[in-house]
C-alpha cells in the first residue's frame, strides 16, 4: 500500500511590524505549528500570496523569523501586497527560496516563478502580480512556462500556485480583482490531465469550483477572513474562524481529497 501523501495550503498572513504586528504573526505562527502537528506531517507547505502586508524588508524579516527553522518545504507565492526585491533581500540563500527562484527575481522585471519537483508531486508556482494594481494577470511568458514544466512530468500528479483566483466566485469585489487571463490559464490546465489542483489565495475565503478538468481551491487566510459579501460593496475583514486546507492522497487511493484543517477552534492543536 503506497504512503499518504499531502501538501498543506495557507494563504494570505499579511505578516507586519510595528504595533499591529503581534496578530498576523502569531495567527501564522498557530497554522504552521498545527501543519506540524498533523500526523503523517504533510510532504510540504505552501503559502499563496499576500505573504506580507506592505511588501517592506522589516516585514519579510519578521515572516523569515515566524518560519524559523520549520521543519517541511515551505513554498512561497508572490501575492499583490508582496514586493520581490524586498523579498530576496530577505531570503536569498535560504531553503524558502529555490536557486531558480532566485535567478529570475535577479532579472529586470522578475517574477517569483519557478517549480518543485518532489518525490510523489510537483508544485509549480506563478507570478500573477500586476505592480500597483490589485487584480492579477499572467502573461504569455509564464503560461508556455507552465506549459513545458507540466509537461516535463506527466506522470506524476502536480499543484499548480498562484494568487490570484482564475475565475468568479461570487464575491463582486473580489471577482473584479482576479486573475485576468483565467482563460487561458484554464487551457493550459485542461492539457495536463495530472494536475491534481490550482491553488489560490487572494479573498481571503476557502472556495472550491471545478476548473480546466481538476479542482481550483482557495485557502482562508490564516489572520482575518472577508465578510461573504454576495452583492456589490467592499467585504469587510471579519475574525472568523482560521484555517488551512490539506490537500490529500489517502495511502491505498488515487484520488486527491481537500480537508480544511481547523486553526484557531479551541479543540485544534497548535502548540
Amino acid at each position: 500500500m503506497t504512503a499518504t501523501v499531502s501538501l498543506a495550503h495557507l494563504s494570505d498572513p499579511h505578516v507586519t511590524t510595528g504595533v499591529l504586528g503581534a496578530a498576523p504573526a502569531m495567527a501564522l505562527r498557530f497554522a504552521l505549528g498545527r501543519a506540524r502537528r498533523l500526523d503523517p506531517r504533510p510532504d510540504a507547505l505552501v503559502i499563496t500570496g499576500d505573504l506580507v502586508d506592505h511588501g517592506r524588508r522589516d516585514e519579510y524579516e519578521a515572516l523569515r523569523e515566524v518560519l524559523g527553522s520549520f521543519p517541511m518545504p515551505v513554498h512561497l507565492v508572490a501575492g499583490n501586497h508582496d514586493d520581490p526585491a524586498a523579498l530576496l533581500d530577505v531570503f536569498a540563500g535560504t531553503p524558502f527560496l529555490p536557486a531558480e527562484a532566485e535567478k529570475r527575481l535577479r532579472e529586470p522585471g522578475g517574477r517569483l516563478r519557478y517549480a518543485v519537483e518532489h518525490p510523489a508531486f510537483t508544485v509549480a508556482v506563478l507570478d500573477s502580480r500586476v505592480e500597483g494594481e490589485p487584480g492579477g494577470l499572467l502573461g504569455d511568458a509564464q503560461l508556455d512556462w507552465l506549459d513545458a514544466t507540466l509537461a516535463a512530468r506527466p506522470d506524476t500528479p502536480a499543484f499548480v500556485c498562484l494568487h490570484h483566483p482564475p475565475l468568479p466566485i461570487g464575491v463582486p469585489m473580489a471577482d473584479g480583482m482576479r486573475l485576468a487571463d483565467g482563460d487561458a490559464l484554464a487551457a493550459v490546465v485542461a492539457r495536463h490531465p495530472h494536475v491534481a489542483r490550482v491553488l489560490a489565495g487572494h479573498v481571503h475565503r476557502p472556495t472550491a469550483a471545478a476548473f480546466a478538468g481538476t479542482t481550483l481551491v482557495t485557502a482562508p487566510s490564516t489572520h482575518l477572513q472577508s465578510d461573504l459579501r454576495l452583492t456589490e460593496g467592499a467585504p469587510g475583514f471579519v475574525p472568523e474562524p482560521t484555517a488551512f486546507q490539506l490537500h490529500l492522497r489517502p495511502a491505498g487511493g488515487s484520488a486527491w481529497v481537500t480537508h480544511t484543517v481547523a486553526v484557531s477552534h479551541a479543540a485544534a492543536p497548535v502548540l
